[in-house]
This record gives C-alpha cells, structure tokens and sequence, in this order.
C-alpha cells in the first residue's frame, strides 16, 4: 500500500478570535495610514487572526489550544473516536515550548494514548513533513487512523504592544506578515466513499543558504539581536522557481498534465509572493485557493487552510495540488489530492 491509497475523513482548522485588519494594527502600533498601505501593497495581508490580545496584549491562545480544537472538529467531521486514533504527528516551526512536545499535549487533552506520537519543526515544510511520516506508517500497515496536525503561533516573536521604533525591517515586515493558526487533518488507510484520496506527498532539501531565521530567545529578551531576520528580495526571487519544480514534480510523480489540474494551493509566504507564484505558473483554468491575505502567515497552518476550502469545492474527479517552499532551508514540495 502506498500513499494512493489513504483516503482523508475530514480535515478542519482554527483561527484565534476575531480578524484584526491593518488599520487596527497600525493604530496599537501608533504608525498610521502609510503603515497600513505599505502593508497591503508591499506585503500583500490584509488582516490576520492573533494569539495576543492587541489592547492588554495577553495571551489568549496556545498552540496546543488551537491544535486541540482543530483535532475535535476534525475528529467530528470525520466520525472518529479518539480511541481509534493509532497514530499522531504534528508539524511546527514554533511550538510552545522545547518540552513538553505540544503534540503531545493535544493528544492528552483529546484522549489519545498509547500510541506513537511525533513532533517535527521546521518552516513551511514541517507540516508535508509530517504528513509524509503519517502516509508511511499507514501505508505500511503500522498505523490505520492518523491525526496529522500543523499549526504556528507567533506569540513569542512578535509583540505589537512593543516600541515599533526597536524594530528591525525584517521584523517590522513580519508583523505585518504573522498570523496565528492550526489545522489537522484525519487519515486512514482504511477506503471511505467519497473520501478524497492522497494521491502524493513530497519533500526535498533544495540546497542554498536560508533567508530567514527565527531566533528561540523570541522578541522579549534583552540580546540585541533581532529575534527574526526576513530577505524578502530573495524570497520573491527564488520561491516562484522552486514553486515551478514542485508543481512539475507532483504532476509527473502522478501522470498529471497542467489540464488535470482543477485547484492549485500556492505557497504562502505573503501575498505579493503568492501573486508573483501564480502568474510563474501561468496556468489557465485552474482555480487558485489563497488564504494568506486574510490569515497572514499562519506558517504550518496554511496550506490545511487552503485545502479545508480547496476540498469544499471539489466533486468526484476533482484534484487539486498544495504546493510548499520553504525559504528557511529552502525545501520545496507539496501534496497531490484526489476526490473519487
């Protein structure tokens, strides 16, 4: 059994609180309405769902929290029990702590144990990562039910109750940039009518030095050291590329031309890259699903974003393409899915 035969029972995602769009930004910040044009024209996000409160600037959400909430909708949606869950991995760049595994922590609030449980971290990549791991035990017969999970939160690294003045370019930029999310999706290697099939998932290292950095100390310790650094010149140059290989890849892994192709989910660094992705691909009719200009950058979280909406739209034959670039260690890669 390989990955063309796990099927996907649900797959559903978790936004903390309301939207907060660049006006509001701007104003906690105290930057104004030329703040709030750069951040449309130049980063491309209109608004973004945050873990902090913008006025106290309390914590309202952990990871764990939005992971666990995504993981019972899914779970719902799917008709699965926890108790039949054989297998849980999860995929973040930020978790929310270096122990315990905050994989783990979802698990025990929902009730799953005595199972193998896997945390990996990485940028955009960590979730195809992770759901690569999940195929492989179920296609190996290890595992029969997997909850894979993927999900960011920026509540150490970005602080907007902060002086702006302190902040570098780069960290400036991913204010504007950062939003905070999870998703998981429920597979299982078991058939289900109408169950969208997974017909791919890849992951790569594509070689060359990393443009961005995301420091542990986060955004409130005294080091003098920015806690992110961002190169957005040689993300907007290089991930429409890689973009471009992980499409063919996919295409070719499955005897897919460009016409097959109903959705395609772009990466989501920002939106100006996503634009900049789309039009390298240049692919008429096939629909493209973004969530970033409304999300932000929620990292792990987006492309089950993506897929949540992609799926909602796909009838029998429908097949749609995620595609991953991840510019901290320039990986690329993706997912291929198809509803029977």
């Amino acid at each position: 059994m390989d990955s063309r035969s796990i099927h996907i029972l649900a797959v559903k995602t978790a936004l903390p609180g309301p939207p907060v769009d660049n006006a509001a930004l701007a104003r906690r910040l105290g930057t104004g309405d030329a703040w709030v044009r750069w951040a449309e024209t130049n980063v491309g996000v209109h608004s973004r769902h945050l873990a902090r409160d913008l006025e106290s600037g309390a914590i309202t959400h952990s990871l764990a929290d939005l992971g666990t909430a995504a993981a019972q909708d899914a779970l719902s949606a799917a008709g699965v029990d926890a108790a039949d869950v054989d297998l849980m991995v999860m995929g973040s760049s930020m978790p929310d702590m270096l122990m315990p595994a905050t994989v783990n922590v979802v698990a025990d609030r929902l009730g799953v144990n005595e199972v193998p449980t896997y945390q990996l971290q990485g940028g955009c990549s960590a979730f195809v990562q992770a759901l690569q791991i999940a195929v492989r035990r179920l296609a190996s017969g290890r595992a029969r039910t997997a909850l894979v999970l993927g999900g960011d939160t920026w509540v150490k690294h970005v602080d907007p109750s902060g002086d702006v003045k302190r902040l570098s370019p780069a960290e400036l930029t991913t204010v504007a940039l950062a939003g905070d999310g999870a998703g998981c999706l429920v597979l299982s290697a078991e058939p289900r009518p109408g169950a969208p099939v997974l017909r791919s998932v890849d992951s790569r290292l594509a070689g060359g030095p990393p443009v961005q950095t995301l420091e542990w100390f986060g955004a409130h310790a005294d080091t003098g050291q920015p806690a992110v650094t961002d190169d957005r010149r040689a993300v907007e140059e290089r991930v429409p590329e890689l973009a471009a290989e992980a499409w063919r890849e996919l295409l070719d892994d499955n005897g897919w031309k460009d016409s097959d192709v109903d959705v395609v989910l772009p990466p989501q660094h920002s939106g100006r890259v996503t634009d900049r992705v789309t039009e390298a691909l240049g692919l008429a009719g096939v629909r493209s699903v973004s969530r970033v200009e409304e999300a932000g950058n929620c990292g792990n979280a987006l492309m089950l974003l993506q897929l949540e909406d992609a799926l909602a739209g796909l009838s029998g034959g429908g097949r749609a393409v995620g595609l991953m670039v991840e510019a901290t260690e320039w990986a690329r890669g993706g997912i291929a899915v198809e509803v029977p």
